[in-house]
């Protein structure tokens, strides 16, 4: 690491909505983020500018600001490729001939440019495009507008300055990195800031004809996939994931851009790293592991870090035990005197878990369970799941349900008055969860899923560190078992509260204490560490702890084997590559049962197999034999069998269409005794598989064996 501390840098935010500055522009959190994040790089002394466009509100910012226009202006051809799949009936290329402006307000230390351009100004009111703009509007490349004038104002108006250039999710930047890299005066940071598929693709020619035009090498063709057929099953479940799609050939990885070009990788939290590098125990591990964009992230792998995410200061600022409860809770028709659930996020009912969280409160209410539920799920369009009104109409005086806009104060009312905050994100698209760590930070009690974007909540945790009750994270839409694990929290929760009052008061504290320590003072540190060391071009080191937390022997310098032998070994367990652990030495009777034990827990099947097949009087024969017996047939069908699987579910591939579409027939088995599923058998030779949820929540596939 760099030992100078001291002399101020020159960092340059830019994202499409850097707004945060001013709440009548906001319109997500990465808005927020950046104007938190930027000032405390002022503060301590740094140069900041910030690049954004300025959505057609010139005017309304020149009502409340200081707005300098610029003498910059950009007059240039913008050539857009679209793809012919997708854009019917418009011509191959089309030429967009824009005029782009810059202007300036100076706030709090910062330097916020605003650009704008006929394009940049549209959708003054949203900024962004609609989905359904795809194909019919071609409005719909307005970030895409956004992303080449960002890189030709960086030029025009810093080009002879030294700077790093910090750049916020992948799909809004996926140009600059590629194009920047090989200026001498600018480093490239990218933020990914949301668990966006990994394999997210962009048209190829769009994005080289683009490159062309700003300067940047040609790129190198993408490695192919696996062959059309491979892991089919596997493949077509993935649209339930949200986790992973597939694109058509002349597509580039948007992730590869990105991380091959950087210069360093920024991640929000360690958990959202580490989920974004093997996506372990979900259903989208074993393929992601097959792809090509999983060797992207293992040679970038030395690139990453954690720059962190925070609450903000005028959320910490308020005493939350100033707040009047009773006036708070009887205000919204509930009763004071009962322990009281808070849940505030935007109306998203499957990434949010909003679906599952309603039928469990509407479960435990039914049951009798004394308690309250404030539910802040927003929306500017209003809930329209008739589902959600009709448990806050038959629960009335214990569910409170709204959706509209409020100031913050508000919001900090009603965490401050509740006694628990829940949180049952979905699908790991959460990462640092700003809202979880609010309501923490006012003593309230998480009930969250163990999604590894959360980790840092502790709610997780064994033991003296652990803040909260956690569920089982989930891949599934309107997921029972998710249903089953938050009523389940409730109740203990209700328990807990009024039965060990001392222990809730403990977790209380706790939870207070962990999210009042993410500041953005502490962020903008873990931030400049790294980005003096690309001012002063000090070089990454390998990345040795993050190739032993995934598996990546390969990647392992050749020190670590010899100096971390029991760490390399404990790994190589964990993962079951017996070839790293037999690289370290002959396998023992112990261990290989250890290697048997360890993959059975994990319903890592092959590996049990290939472990009792080659030191068969190391694993006891009843292990041998429930290995055997986990699938065999049943009357008509087949019976699966395994004590610690909670669900089965067998996933049938269905016929690609001419595009290349598919969609799998998925069954759920119905489950008798413990352990034990039973369902109907798919014909032989279909390419079906078993999708197996486990009790910790890992999410797992096997083989469907018919005999």
């Amino acid at each position: 690491m760099s030992d100078v501390t001291d002399e101020p840098l020159h960092v340059i935010e830019t994202y499409f909505e850097c707004c945060g500055f001013d709440h009548t522009f906001l319109q997500g959190g990465t808005s927020v983020y950046l104007w938190n994040l930027s000032r405390a790089f002022a503060r301590k002394g740094h140069r900041v500018s910030i690049v954004t466009p300025a959505h057609g509100r010139l005017d309304d910012l020149r009502r409340r600001y200081t707005v300098e226009d610029l003498p910059y202006e950009d007059r240039y051809t913008l050539p857009l490729v679209l793809d012919p799949e997708v854009w019917r009936g418009f011509p191959a290329e089309v030429s967009v001939e824009l005029r782009t402006t810059a202007h300036r307000i100076r706030k709090e230390g910062v330097d916020l440019y605003f650009l704008s351009n006929d394009y940049l100004d549209r959708l003054p009111d949203t900024f962004y495009p609609p989905y359904s703009a795809k194909g019919r509007d071609l409005t719909f490349f307005k970030p895409l507008v956004f992303q080449v004038d960002s890189v030709r104002f960086l030029r025009g108006w810093f080009g002879d300055e030294r700077a790093i250039v910090h750049a916020h999710e992948p799909y809004y930047h996926y140009l600059l990195p590629p194009t920047l890299s090989g200026d001498p005066l600018k480093s490239v940071v990218t933020t990914v800031q949301s668990n966006m598929p990994i394999t997210k693709k962009v048209y190829g020619p769009e994005v080289r004809r683009l490159l062309d035009l700003l300067g940047a090498p040609p790129l190198p063709d993408e490695e192919p996939p696996p062959p059309a057929g491979e892991r089919e099953a596997q493949r077509q479940y993935q649209t339930r994931t949200h986790l992973h799609y597939e694109y058509p050939p002349d597509h580039l990885t948007v992730y590869g851009l990105v991380a091959d070009h950087s210069d360093a990788i920024d991640f929000l939290c360690p958990g959202q790293r580490d989920f974004y590098n093997g996506f372990r125990d979900t259903p989208f591990e074993d393929l992601f592991a097959a792809l090509p964009v999983s060797r992207t992230v293992r040679r970038n792998a030395h690139k990453q870090f954690v720059g962190g995410c925070a609450i903000s200061d005028s959320w910490l600022a308020p005493d939350p035990d100033a707040v009047d409860r009773d006036a708070v809770l009887s205000g919204l028709g509930l009763e004071p005197s009962l322990p009281t659930f808070f849940h505030n996020a935007r109306y998203a009912v499957h990434h949010k878990g909003q679906v599952e969280l309603v039928r469990a409160i509407d479960r435990v209410l039914t049951d009798g369970l004394a308690a309250n539920f404030v539910l802040r799920c927003i929306t500017g369009t209003g809930i329209d799941d008739p589902y959600f009104h009709d448990v806050a109409e038959r629960h009335k005086g214990r569910v409170h349900l709204e959706w509209e806009r409020v100031d913050e104060s508000r919001v900090f009312d009603y965490a401050a008055s509740a006694d628990f905050c829940v949180f049952p994100s979905k699908f790991e698209m959460d990462t640092f969860l700003i809202a979880q760590g609010e309501a923490m930070a006012c003593g309230a009690v998480p009930v969250a899923t163990a999604q590894w974007g959360m980790a840092h909540f502790r709610h997780a945790d064994e033991g003296a560190t652990r803040t909260g009750f956690s569920v089982n994270r989930s891949f599934a839409e309107d997921d029972a078992l998710l249903v089953d694990g938050l009523a389940d929290r409730f109740r203990q929760a209700v328990r807990l509260f009024h039965d060990r009052p001392d222990e809730y008061r403990a977790l209380s504290a706790r939870a207070r204490q962990v999210a009042r320590g993410f500041t953005w003072d502490h962020c903008a540190d873990l931030h400049l560490e790294v980005f003096r060391d690309l001012w002063h071009g000090v070089a990454s080191e390998p990345a040795a702890d993050t190739a032993l937390r995934h598996g990546w022997f390969d990647t392992l310098p050749p020190r670590i084997w010899q100096e971390r032998p029991q760490e390399v070994l404990d790994a190589a367990v964990e993962t079951g590559d017996l070839a790293a652990a037999e690289r370290l030495g002959p396998l023992t009777g112990a261990l290989a049962l250890r290697f048997f034990d360890a993959a059975w827990a994990r319903a890592d099947f092959a590996v049990c197999e290939e472990v009792a097949g080659r030191w068969p009087d190391a694993i006891p024969p009843e292990r041998v034999a429930r290995l055997g017996d986990r699938c065999v047939p049943h009357g008509e069908g087949l019976r699966y069998r395994l004590a610690h699987a909670e669900r089965v579910e067998l996933v049938v591939p269905g016929l690609r269409e001419p595009g290349g579409r598919a969609e799998a027939e998925i069954t759920e088995w119905p489950r008798g005794a413990a352990g034990e599923f039973v369902g109907a058998a798919p014909p032989v030779g279909s390419a079906a598989q078993l999708l197996l949820t486990l009790s910790n929540g890992r999410i797992s596939w096997d083989e469907v064996r018919h005999g």
